[in-house]
């Protein structure tokens, strides 16, 4: 039971300071242990009397900095990196993200060891194999399966907003804890490498770790792709079991970080333990025959493209993994929906061309999806997409080259400019467009850019809108306002309707 629980049961306000101290390893002490600990916080604005305060640092920030705030409010010691020049009572640490992490899990009463966690880790791919691994768990283990992602956080059928794949290592000890309460059997999760490298996820119990792919993107945080790889690669090291793509060169990076059990996917090699054979790629799914030993299993999973492939081994290497049956699993797999915002088909009542959205904001996700319209689109594949501001510059070119490599027409536009210029973004773009011949246009208003393509759309035309997938919003300097692509496209469509009316 977590000690805030306990608090409230037996009418305490606080309890020990030893007590929440003993898996953080502090360098040095200097308060009291017997003191008496009412909460525990890292945003001086949520301080209170009795309160842990934990010294976190953000990216725009000095976490030192908000020390006198949170003793003002009341705090009873703070724990930091440095001395701090405020008089409070002080535990001095490493790393004071990695502190927050084991007080959290500590406070909540090791909440993950009551669940098996299955952490999915990869640039592409995450959030899709988090679903399908939740949705073969609740139909074959009779079980609520928490969510941790992307989109949205989950207790079973409770939907929750999300800020961040991965919560900061406070709210996700809080959230496992309500999983763990509700009855969750496991929880699943999308690991960043951001939060592998912030400390996030420390003192989580994997059960299972799951590698889909790497390729570029972060490297405005992480640098290099070699930096980048190892921190996903730490994923591994925290797992008894880790499941791995074997197609991906990086496999072999995740696999010497393992320090469990390590089982594979491909559609390649038949070394790895569960291989897909007769893949067949329709406009509206996927079928192959998943081969691991003697066994041969039909599977079917109701989104199209290679990388439902990837997605749906994945999965089921998983749940084998956990004990579940390869012919149970595959039973469950073809009952899975499709995710919000990954090759997601609009309503376009009426209309003789096919309006797809889908996340794919790296490189490799938008080659994908390209080459997954390819494979079926009767008329033009057409894709608008644009790059992220105040994120990785260096993949704006690589971009631009691979939609006008593999589309027939290109509409450049602004995704989440931030507090860079979309215009300079743009221009970096088109840096990788200038050697090709495909037509494109650009309108730097996504609003407009996603009416204008559907103005000018071709009988059996398949539009991709690229890089927003679920989000509903864009983030214009530090503003961010209502953008639904759904709605964009049903409120043009009346539009065009009405015109069609009027003449």
């Amino acid at each position: 039971m977590q000690l805030e629980r306990k608090i409230q049961e037996r009418g305490e306000t606080a309890v020990q300071l030893k007590q929440l101290l003993v898996n953080v390893n502090p360098t040095q002490v200097h308060a009291p242990l017997d003191l008496e600990i009412s909460a525990v916080c890292y945003d001086s604005r949520k301080a209170k009397p009795g309160c842990l305060f934990v010294a976190i640092s953000g990216f725009a920030a000095d976490g030192m900095a908000f020390i006198p705030a949170a003793v003002a409010a009341g705090a009873a010691a703070v724990v930091c990196e440095r001395v701090p020049e405020t008089d409070v009572p002080y535990i001095l640490v490493e790393n004071a993200r990695s502190a927050l992490a084991y007080l959290s899990d500590t406070w909540f009463g090791h909440p993950t060891g009551e669940l098996k966690v299955i952490g999915v880790t990869g640039t592409n791919g995450k959030t899709t194999v988090t679903y399908l691994i939740k949705s073969i768990l609740e139909q074959t283990e009779n079980t609520r399966v928490g969510l941790i992602g992307t989109i949205q956080n989950m207790i079973g059928d409770q939907v929750l907003e999300t800020e961040r794949t991965t919560p900061e290592s406070y709210e996700l000890q809080k959230l496992f804890r309500s999983m763990a309460d509700a009855g969750c059997g496991y929880a699943v999760m999308e690991v960043s490498s951001h939060a592998l490298s912030l400390g996030r996820v420390d003192g989580v119990d994997f059960a299972v770790g799951v590698f889909t792919n790497l390729t570029e993107d972060h490297l405005d945080f992480h640098k290099t792709m070699e930096a980048y790889g190892d921190a996903k690669a730490e994923l591994f090291a925290r797992c008894p079991v880790s499941i791995l793509n074997r197609d991906d060169p990086a496999w072999t990076k995740m696999r010497d970080h393992a320090a469990g059990t390590v089982y594979t996917y491909s559609t390649l090699d038949d070394r790895a333990d569960l291989v897909a054979k007769n893949i067949r790629l329709k406009s509206s799914k996927v079928e192959m025959e998943a081969v691991i030993g003697n066994d041969i299993c039909r599977l079917e999973l109701g989104i199209p493209g290679q990388f439902s492939v990837y997605n749906a081994l994945s999965a089921v290497m998983t749940v084998m993994a956990l004990g579940i049956d390869l012919h149970q699993a595959a039973a469950a797999l073809h009952n899975a929906k499709g995710v919000k915002g990954r090759a997601e088909v609009v309503p376009t009542p009426g209309c003789d061309f096919t309006i797809l959205i889908d996340y794919a904001h790296t490189p490799d996700g938008l080659e994908n999806v390209l080459r997954c319209v390819k494979g079926f689109a009767k008329g033009r594949t057409v894709v608008l997409f644009g790059c992220g501001g105040d994120r990785d510059p260096i993949k704006r070119p690589i971009m631009g080259a691979i939609a006008a490599q593999i589309a027939d027409y290109v509409v450049v536009t602004s995704d989440n400019p931030r507090t860079e210029e979309p215009g300079e973004i743009i221009r970096q773009i088109l840096e990788g467009m200038k050697d090709t011949k495909t037509p494109y246009t650009v309108i730097e208003n996504r609003r407009e850019a996603i009416a204008w393509v559907m103005d000018h759309a071709l009988p059996d035309d398949v539009i991709v809108l690229a890089g927003k997938g679920h989000e509903t919003y864009q983030i214009l300097g530090h503003e961010k306002t209502h953008l639904d692509e759904r709605e964009e496209v049903a409120a043009h469509l009346e539009q065009m309707k009405n015109k069609e009316t009027m003449e």
